[in-house]
């Protein structure tokens, strides 16, 4: 029995869930995350955002859809997730 990791394993690639709110580039989303954080002080809870950059393949996403997007290599200077799937489209 050795303590080698497995080769063909990657390791457990965080994902997370957004709304699309740009996708004016080429292949490439901007979603934005929303968490809740309680203020260490005063104890109010905040509304966190965030924005990643998503590489998009295919162009499946349009602005407004919510979608889930895993971490992967480096694919440009900013961008460092991937579409996984679209959870809900946008509702005219």
């Amino acid at each position: 029995m050795t303590n080698e990791p497995n080769k063909n394993c990657r390791g457990k690639r965080r994902d997370l869930a957004g709304v699309v709110i740009r996708n004016t580039h080429p292949k490439t989303l901007v979603v934005s995350t929303t968490r809740r954080i309680q203020h260490p002080l005063y104890k109010k809870y905040m509304n966190v955002r965030k924005k990643y950059y998503v590489h998009d393949e295919k162009k499946t996403a349009k602005v407004g859809d919510h979608i889930l997007f895993v971490e992967s290599r480096p694919i440009s200077k900013l961008k460092r997730w991937r579409l996984k799937e679209v959870l809900k489209e946008k509702t005219q």
